[in-house]
């Protein structure tokens, strides 16, 4: 028996492979095939099943072109009422691989049809748990995110709880828990960075499964709880009715565009330019209008979060050789609409004497200089509110990057404003689009507060400053 944890770091999610004796099952695979196809074809074994656990929100799964590629079935748990042909288990039903069986364990709560699937080694051991939403290293999966359900987040979080309690803390402590996202994801609050554990470290130090009551565990899994990402829902629902084929998705989004191509493509569609280059490499020069949201970050999230449609047709300006894994990470979380990036990148657009625009950015020690001389210096902090309540420069504005589209009619455009985040990231990326939409008077802090706090010329306070724009 083998099982490999195939971890995606830029979405914090693990999907897995299991093999035993020619056969494999991958659970939860992400949009792209081949990963998993050769690495069964590694072992010259044949893909049997695909377990999913739940209807993703938070992306796109691969399953329908992997059972297409490979003949594979895919399994859900109980209720799942799949949108294509798929096969629902039942709870407890039993699925042979080689010489393991994978039970399944119907586990309500993040999602109505959420299931964990127990791994049966070659001994009739119970060895191991994949458990997807339902229970993470250090915390439990947020029960908020059901779609078109009358449910309440506070029924769900009761119906994981009699998950946690009946189906999976009866089992051995010596378990392994093997979870669907590690910190990093939204799918939770607290999660560890670790992504593998023991169920009996588990039952000691996760505080969602310490809870000494029902009432206990709902209001503590329900507190503190930001709204999801707008393209959660919208995910979920790809997951539950079908989509595209990816290899479709990857052709279109890989078309070379000549400079003049590109404009005329931006200009009669209406196309949103996504800019992936590194912050600082786009400070120095861009094309106006694009946005900047850089691939070294946690590229396809920020797109979910901070681009309402899914069919936005979009074109990509990367650095050479960097297009189609653009076009990847945006098909996982649903943005298929990719019509085709800038052939040669920025420096052909430049080349060819291209109008340009640039943003302003200083370091953090001239940015401490300037604010000697001027105390009354407007500062813009883009980080999540829970990093600003945390600590922050004193008289700053909170305006995180996550709600900036809805906010945006707060920022005076008669000031000019200092922009930061936490280490330089996402202040570009506010940048990019407050500046798309008219705003010039932004200069990037380098290096985000991380920076700012290393000067130690800078007042820094862990007090909630009243002037937070939510």
């Amino acid at each position: 028996m083998n099982v490999e944890q195939i971890y995606t770091g830029c979405l914090a999610e693990a999907a897995y492979y299991i093999e035993s004796n020619g056969e494999a099952a991958i659970i939860d695979p992400l949009r792209e095939t081949k990963p998993y196809i050769e690495r069964a074809a590694a072992d010259e074994a044949t893909i049997k099943y695909i377990f999913e656990t739940h209807f993703h929100a938070d992306f796109v799964s691969g399953h329908l072109d992997l059972a297409a590629k490979t003949g594979a079935t895919i399994v859900f748990g109980p209720t799942a009422q799949p949108g294509y042909t798929a096969h629902v288990a039942k709870d407890g039903e039993e699925f042979s691989v080689g010489s393991v069986k994978i039970r399944v364990l119907h586990t309500p709560g993040h999602t109505m049809e959420s299931s964990t699937f127990l791994l049966i080694d070659e001994n009739g051991k119970e060895s191991a748990i994949f458990t997807g939403d339902t229970l993470f290293i250090g915390d439990v999966g947020r029960p908020d995110l059901a779609v078109k359900t009358d449910l309440t987040r506070e029924d769900l979080a009761g119906y994981l709880y009699d998950s946690l309690h009946t189906k999976i803390l009866t089992l051995p402590d010596d378990v392994t828990v093997y979870p669907g996202h590690g910190a990093g994801s939204a799918c939770g609050k607290n999660m560890s960075k670790e992504t593998i554990d023991t169920l009996g470290n588990q039952k000691r130090f996760n505080y969602a499964l310490r809870a000494r009551s029902k009432q206990e565990f709902v209001k503590e899994v329900t507190t503190g709880l930001m709204p999801p990402p707008q393209y959660f829902p919208k995910n979920a629902v790809l997951n539950k009715m079908g989509y595209g084929q990816v290899d479709e998705v990857i052709q279109q989004g890989t078309q070379a565009l000549s400079p003049a191509a590109f404009e005329a493509a931006a200009n009669e569609v209406g196309a949103l330019m996504i800019d992936v280059r590194a912050a600082q490499e786009f400070a120095k020069g861009f094309i106006p209008n694009s946005i900047n949201i850089g691939l070294e970050g946690q590229f396809a999230g920020w797109v979910g979060t901070l681009v309402p449609d899914l069919k936005q047709p979009i074109l990509l300006i990367s650095p050479e050789g960097k297009a189609e894994e653009a076009v990847l990470r945006l098909a996982r979380v649903g943005y298929d609409n990719c019509i085709g990036y800038l052939k040669g990148g920025f420096a052909t657009w430049q080349a060819e004497g291209r109008e340009v625009d640039t943003v302003t950015s200083v370091s953090a020690g001239t940015f401490a200089e300037r604010y000697a001389q001027n105390p009354d210096l407007p500062v813009l902090d883009v980080r999540r509110k829970s990093e600003f309540d945390s600590e922050h420069m004193v008289g700053a504005e909170n305006l995180p990057l996550d709600y900036l589209n809805d906010n945006m009619a707060r920022i005076d455009r008669s000031q000019t404003y200092y922009v930061h985040c936490a280490g330089g990231y996402r202040s570009m990326v506010a940048i990019s689009i407050l500046k798309a939409r008219g705003f010039s008077n932004l200069i990037d802090v380098a290096g985000g507060f991380a920076a700012i706090k290393q000067t130690g010329k800078l007042p820094v306070t862990d007090y909630v400053c009243p002037t937070t724009l939510l």
